[in-house]
């Protein structure tokens, strides 16, 4: 892949964008156009304890997976990242690491601390690029409300615009102008959802972004509280406590979790029942829904990706010798119905994901 100018660090690409841009698809869509012998690793930041996103990237051709859960890698997480990517090298040595950011997280700061990374192991990384990815469909809206998305889409070394393909050549004019007007010089790229983005367009951009700063951006670690999560489950043990991450100062999200109270012999949830359910989220307020149900045979235990209004359903493949009861890191998934993580607008989440939760008890009640 020409990486002969990055050869004194392993090459760090860092994917940012807002809750269900689509970054996680985007960067499988990468695999099949590297070379097989190229190794790359990606390091995930996800909202709640189920790990839906990572469980998908496992089934794929990446050398290996790792995640930070229940919190934000741009401040209270810092640590995390910084031990994740120094055991990635040490056990992994892989030609190229990618980091996807939670959907609140503020690209500076990230980009900042890999810096200090390189300087603290003389160069044993490289700050490849940052990689905003922009959602055409729903952008309009969320970039009037969250500060964050503003700032995802102005510190950056290139913009993707997903989903373009949704929305008319008028409304993606529109989207085009908002990003001109927040960075008007970083280049724009449209990602076919055929086909995705070309490598070669992302990777070996040697970003100069924040070489001038000897510390994160102003404000990078001030900005408000935005998104809010709450997990909806029922069956199995139960989540584990979200006590850690949503207590700690400037967390970008608070968890509550909230159970659908079983009836007497519930009938299995069906994919009709779980549409109902999800069609009563509002997407002004509710910006994604993601983990596992547990569908009538033949499907199985499926993972459940919604965003702003829309879903799909992939079906979970434990990848090597795991099992379901050993998948999620010792949360397994034995007797589990449902297991959600909700995220939205703050102040908001906790209301419609008892919704979510109810529509569903009566779903399998």
């Amino acid at each position: 892949m020409g990486d002969a100018q990055l050869r004194h660090g392993i090459p760090v690409t860092v994917f940012t964008g807002f809750l269900g841009a689509g970054k996680t698809s985007l960067i499988l869509s990468l695999l099949p156009q590297l070379p097989q012998d190229y190794r790359v690793v990606l390091l995930k930041n996800e909202f709640g304890d189920v790990e839906v996103d990572s469980q998908l990237a496992k089934q794929s051709s990446l050398a290996a997976v790792s995640e930070i859960l229940n919190g934000c890698m741009c401040c209270v997480l810092v640590g995390q990242m910084k031990t994740a990517l120094l055991e990635i090298r040490e056990t992994l040595a892989p030609d190229r690491i990618i980091i996807e950011c939670s959907g609140s997280a503020f690209p500076a700061t990230i980009a900042w601390q890999i810096r200090e990374l390189e300087k603290e192991t003389g160069g044993g990384f490289k700050l490849d690029a940052i990689v905003t990815v922009v959602d055409a469909e729903n952008f309009a809206g969320y970039e009037d409300t969250s500060p964050t998305a503003r700032m995802q889409a102005t510190y950056t070394d290139i913009l993707l615009i997903n989903k373009y393909e949704a929305v008319s050549a008028r409304a993606l004019d529109i989207v085009i102008d908002h990003l001109h007007t927040l960075n008007d010089l970083t280049p724009k790229i449209r990602c076919p959802r055929a086909t995705g983005v070309p490598p070669q367009l992302i990777f070996n951009l040697d970003s100069k972004l924040y070489q001038l700063h000897d510390r994160p951006l102003e404000g990078a670690q001030d900005h408000h509280d935005e998104v809010e999560t709450a997990t909806v489950w029922r069956g199995g043990e139960g989540p584990h406590a979200h006590a850690h991450a949503h207590d700690a100062p400037h967390s970008h999200s608070h968890s509550h979790t909230l159970a659908a109270d079983p009836a007497p012999a519930p009938p299995q949830l069906t994919e009709e029942s779980l549409t109902a359910a999800l069609s009563l989220l509002p997407k002004e307020d509710i910006f994604r829904v993601k983990g596992f149900v547990r569908l009538p045979p033949p499907q199985g235990v499926q993972i459940l990706n919604w965003a702003f209004g829309r879903f799909e359903l992939t079906p979970f493949r434990p990848p090597g010798d795991e099992t379901e009861k050993g998948m999620g890191k010792g949360k397994g998934m034995e007797g589990v119905e449902v297991r959600l993580t909700v995220m939205g607008a703050r102040g908001e989440v906790r209301r419609w994901a008892r919704k979510l939760a109810e529509a569903l008890g009566a779903a399998v009640a």
